[in-house]
Formats: C-alpha cells, sequence, structure tokens
C-alpha cells in the first residue's frame, strides 16, 4: 500500500479519534468549549490529507486509485462531516450518557425525504471532489499520469445516478415500519 492509501486510512482513523475525543471532552468531561473546539478540527485532516495527495502528484506521481479516493474521501468528509457529528452526538448522548432522546428509526415519507437529503448531500460531496479530481487533471496535464483520476470520476458518477435512483425509490416504495 503506497503512502497516500496510509494517509486515507491515517485520515478516517483521526477523524473519529477526533469526533470521539470531542464528545468524551464535552459530555463526559464537562468541557464543552474545549469539545467543540475538537471537533472543529475534523477539517484540519482533511486539508492535511489535500495537501499530501497533491504534493506527491505534483511532485511527479503516476495516479493511483488511492489518489482518486483521497479526493473522494474529502468531498464526503466535507459534505456529511457537520451530518455524521451530529450524528455521533445524538447516539452518544442516548447511549453513552443516557441523556436525550433514543434516536428514531424513520420510516415512509420521514425515511424518503432524509434518504434524498443525503442524496443531496452525496451530490455535494461530488461536486468538490470532482472538481478536486479534474483540477488534478487539469494541472497534471498528463492522460497517462492521471488515467486513474479519471476512471473514478467516471465511476463515481455512475454511482451518483444509481444513488439518485435509489433516493427516488423510497418516495415509490416507502421504508415500512418494522413489527416489533
Amino acid at each position: 500500500m503506497d503512502f497516500v492509501a496510509w494517509m486515507i486510512v491515517a485520515s478516517e482513523i483521526g477523524f473519529w479519534v477526533v469526533i470521539v475525543a470531542g464528545l468524551v471532552t464535552r459530555y463526559i468531561f464537562k468541557q464543552n468549549k474545549l469539545g467543540l473546539f475538537l471537533l472543529a478540527l475534523t477539517p484540519v485532516i482533511d486539508l492535511i490529507l489535500l495537501v499530501t495527495t497533491s504534493v506527491d502528484l505534483m511532485n511527479g506521481a503516476t495516479a493511483t486509485m488511492a489518489h482518486a479516493i483521497a479526493a473522494v474521501y474529502i468531498g464526503v468528509s466535507i459534505a456529511f462531516g457537520k451530518s455524521m457529528i451530529e450524528w455521533a452526538d445524538v447516539r452518544f448522548q442516548y447511549y453513552i450518557t443516557k441523556q436525550g432522546p433514543r434516536p428514531e428509526r424513520l420510516t415512509g415519507f420521514a425515511h424518503a425525504k432524509h434518504y434524498f437529503k443525503s442524496w443531496g448531500r452525496h451530490l455535494v460531496a461530488y461536486l468538490i471532489g470532482a472538481a478536486f479530481l479534474a483540477g488534478l487533471i487539469f494541472i497534471i496535464d498528463n492522460p497517462n499520469r492521471t488515467e486513474a483520476l479519471t476512471g473514478a470520476l467516471q465511476l463515481w458518477s455512475l454511482v451518483l445516478g444509481v444513488d439518485f435512483l435509489i433516493a427516488i425509490s423510497h418516495f415509490i416504495w416507502p421504508k415500512k415500519r418494522r413489527k416489533p
């Protein structure tokens, strides 16, 4: 596994370590400002990955799928980061500190609406990641070195389309409530 792939793994681990540290600091140690500061550090992890990937490619590396995944990771992290932190916050409060309401399982129209909103975030992630990929392809200006980036962009476009169809399907065939 190359250096960029390890940086992606480290970024993902770092993302969740910072979130857990922020939540523990906020709810267990009752240090709200410090907890929020730790949670606000998540974009720094994205910035480190962005710089690492860009520098690697600018120094002449041939793009690999790891470079493309780094762009996807950055787009997803920016678009979904706040909602992932909110998701973790609600569950941490309920399951760890035994406070707050139980996280609800959405069904029917509420689930369809939530999933479509999530698809909107996927679209934002795609636009961010695709801009990063296209920028690298343009700057490097060597199709032999950027073939993996182009392939990833095409695959992600297909995945975005499939996710849109799934989002629409939830309105046509709503998720039913589970029987107890």
